[in-house]
């Protein structure tokens, strides 16, 4: 036997709906119990005006025994439920007689309903009896009707519920699907609607915050990327004159130094273009189906002998752009050089292609919320920018393909790259 579903649970049930059900339920619930409350009150309403008609009749035909009992000293046999001393009479109804009052007795809950009147008369209790089977099938189907009704009432007002949090719920899932928009980078989409003038309209004033919100964030973020790509535009010609002029210092460590630090300053600034070119959505990928395994394989044999490759023979087509891939890959390996470990190995399978080291694998902030720009996630992966996998996902998106991040269970981090299928 299982057991019944806790108040958790049905509270869990709940929840699942969404608010057009949620609001539906409650006005059905709610219209329950107001059809219940207001059935009860007539029913009850109704049974003292059926118990109070009854009462009065069964005391007049008790009068009207009574006179021809003290008349003839017999019990009218035109009544034929009139009795002096009866055996059926309740015995409430006996007791009151016997102490001298004049009482009624009403049972509309047995089989035979009737109401009983009674008086005592002489040390005997005379009493009267009149069947209510009439009156008992008027009551019922008065709560039958009532009961109807009550379904009825509580059906068009669940309906109309439903309609009107249909109209609601669509309101606010469109502004969800605007605000979903906006978080993936469509910096432009708008709810829209007219708020109305000294309404009450919550939905349109929310559409309207959001939108507002969007707006205020579209031009704070076209701001920022306009000041980096500013900055890395302006930096990029002294930088250049920079690297020239190191380049004619004498051989010698300092040289060294000097000329390792440009280039990490010119890298850097390119970096910061290319990033920027991203936010902005500008870049447009050059598509084209090509196999992956021999693609990979020259991106690999590029990148430098310390690398492994399996999987070369893959010949699975993919619908790529070849420069933007290498891209992501040549960053991905970079990743693996500069914060893993030892050996760097790249497989293909399929559609994916995988970098993998064998250090201490990617931090657990960095899995959760994905790269940062300018944040490594820990100082066992090293002390760079944060720019290398933050290009290397922007590209990624630009071509279609989608970076997976992960440990490896013996070790080291992987990181997948998935690339469109070619359509046969």
């Amino acid at each position: 036997m299982t057991a019944p579903p806790s108040a958790l649970h049905r509270r869990l049930g709940l929840r699942r709906l969404g608010l057009r059900g949620k609001i539906a339920v409650l006005l059905a619930v709610g219209c329950s119990l107001v059809a219940v409350a207001i059935g009860l009150l007539v029913h009850q309403q109704r049974l003292e005006q059926v118990g109070a008609g009854a009462r009065a009749e069964a005391l007049a035909q008790l009068v009207r025994v009574r006179q021809v009992y003290e008349l003839t000293g017999r019990v009218s046999q035109d009544d034929s439920d009139a009795a002096l001393d009866s055996a059926a009479l309740p015995a409430p109804l006996r007791s009151a007689a016997l102490d001298g009052r004049r009482t009624t007795y009403l049972d509309l809950s047995s089989a035979h309903p009737g109401v009983w009147a009674a008086r005592p008369v002489g040390g005997h209790v005379l009493s009267v009896r009149k069947p209510l089977e009439k009156e008992a099938r008027e009551m019922a189907a008065f709560d039958r009707q009532l009961l109807i009704s009550g379904a009825c009432v509580v059906v068009l007002a669940t309906l109309g519920g439903a309609l009107l949090a249909g109209r609601l719920s669509r309101e606010l899932r469109t502004a969800a699907s605007t605000a979903r928009r906006i978080s993936q980078g469509e910096l432009d989409a708008r709810i829209g609607g007219p708020v109305p003038a000294g309404g009450r309209d919550e939905v349109a004033e929310l559409g309207a915050a959001v939108d507002t919100m969007a707006a205020t964030l579209q031009s704070r973020l076209e701001a920022e990327q306009r000041f980096t790509a500013d900055v890395a535009h302006e930096l990029r010609t002294p930088l250049t004159g920079l690297h020239t002029a190191a380049e004619l210092l004498p051989p010698g460590r300092p040289s060294e130094l000097v000329r390792d630090r440009v280039r990490a300053l010119l890298t850097l600034t390119e970096d910061l273009l290319e990033v920027a070119r991203l936010d902005a959505a500008v870049e447009r990928p050059d598509l084209a189906v090509r196999p992956l395994g021999p693609l990979v394989a020259g991106i690999v044999r590029r990148a430098g002998e310390d690398v492994g490759l399996t999987g070369a023979e893959d010949e699975t087509p993919v619908r790529t752009d070849a420069r933007r891939l290498e891209r992501v890959l040549a960053n991905l390996i970079g990743n693996a050089r500069r914060h893993g470990g030892g050996p760097v190995e790249v497989s293909v399978s399929g559609c994916a292609v995988t970098v993998r080291d064998h250090g201490e694998g990617f931090p657990e902030r960095l899995l959760k919320e994905g790269p940062r720009r300018f944040l490594t996630g820990a100082a066992e992966r090293g002390q760079g920018t944060g720019l290398g996998l933050t290009i290397a996902f922007g590209q990624a998106h630009v071509i279609g393909a989608r970076v997976r991040l992960r440990n490896a269970c013996a070790g080291g981090a992987e990181a997948e790259v998935r690339l469109p299928a070619a359509a046969h």
